[in-house]
């Protein structure tokens, strides 16, 4: 396994639901520290390596968090409640094996509900709610349960792990959404380290807080003021069994996406073209994100102080939102190389220009 796909599983099997985000935290600060001794965090917990100390300060940041649960009761049986934390949907959920992170260790669990051959009919043909869901950890009671170290309040994850499909271009694992942006973040910041001087301040990282509300994204923006920022995600890939062109047109392999649109932020549209011309010029891959539900940390960067001037580049991503998606590695790669190009252009003349908004933008 190359050192990039060492990372990536290193990232993605790294435990962090959103509010918990500890563990991943660490593990990209102290990659960061690798190519930086130059640290800023926001009091959330969100990170970013910064390199080049002259000109506009450019944010690159993808999201730490996971969607995970939460416990919220235990039972006198031993079983967990639990409340999710993030975007679920019931069919994904139910059968799948979970770590509970509690002070004394992680523990196995796997989520269950009423055996479906005593369901009726109707009940079988409705999604499950969550709270008629539970987790079982192997206890025989509230006591045993607690004497595990479970308390209420505990984080519960996914569990999945990265794997190389047959197809090397195909990558199967727990939390692309959203370690595949974070991917980008620090491989794009060691890229240009290497490459040496920057007309900018390059700020790269990662949020937290994302699966509930943006929150993070308010926080680190708030603390670096950043003159431009690219929030760096996933989308929804359109390439599966019964996914209709106006439902999602994106393919794994097909190069990143660009977010023309999404529920929370039209981008500022000289930086997208920006952006394209950039693509263009250097016959990079990419897609066009027209997401009409949902959003990213855009949604908040785009709004803080007077407004700045931010773009949404994903990867596409096939099941997210449920305990294991895939990703194509190509679209990593462009990604990375993407940002590169654009950041090497973003000098005060060009970032200034962008932030001009009398006359046409073609």
């Amino acid at each position: 396994m190359d050192k990039d796909l060492a990372l990536l599983k290193e990232l993605t099997e790294t435990y962090g639901p959103s509010g918990f985000e500890a563990r991943i935290h660490k593990l990209v600060r102290d990659r960061l520290s690798q190519s930086t001794s130059d640290i800023e965090t926001d009091q959330l917990g969100g990170v970013v390596g910064k390199i080049g100390s002259q000109g506009p300060k450019i944010l690159i940041a993808g999201h730490l968090d996971e969607v995970g649960l939460m416990v919220t009761h235990i039972t006198k049986e031993g079983f967990l409640r639990f409340l999710p934390l993030g975007g679920w949907w019931g069919h994904v959920m139910l059968a799948q094996r979970v770590k509970v992170i509690t002070r004394n260790g992680d523990l196995t669990g796997v989520i269950g509900s009423k055996a479906p051959h005593v369901l009726t009919f109707d009940e079988r043909k409705n999604v499950l709610e969550t709270d008629k869901m539970f987790i079982d950890i192997g206890a025989t009671s509230r006591e045993e349960a607690k004497s595990f170290g479970v308390q209420v309040g505990d984080p519960i994850s996914p569990v999945c792990p990265f794997e190389v499909m047959p197809n090397p271009k195909m990558l199967l694992g727990k939390a692309f959404d959203n370690r595949a942006g974070c991917f980008v973040a620090i491989r794009t910041l060691e890229k240009l380290k290497e490459e040496g001087s920057l007309p900018n301040t390059l700020y790269a990282g990662a949020t937290v807080q994302e699966e509930v509300g943006l929150r993070g994204a308010q926080t680190l923006a708030n603390t670096i003021k950043p003159d431009i920022a690219f929030a760096l995600d996933v989308g929804v890939a359109g390439d599966t069994p019964g996914m209709s062109q106006q439902e999602g047109h994106s393919e794994l392999g097909k190069g990143p996406l660009l977010g023309f649109f999404d529920a929370t932020m039209i981008p500022h549209p000289k930086l997208r073209d920006f952006v394209v011309g950039i693509a263009k010029q250097h016959r990079i891959p990419f897609q066009i994100d027209i997401m009409t539900g949902g959003g990213t940390d855009a949604g908040k960067f785009h709004l803080a102080y007077g407004g700045i001037p931010t773009l949404v580049l994903s990867v596409p991503s096939r099941y997210i939102h449920s305990h294991v998606s895939m990703v194509n590695r190509d679209d990593l790669d462009h990604a990375i190389k993407l940002l590169t190009e654009c950041i090497k252009m973003l000098d005060q003349e060009t970032v200034n220009r962008i932030k001009e908004m009398n006359g046409s933008i073609h």
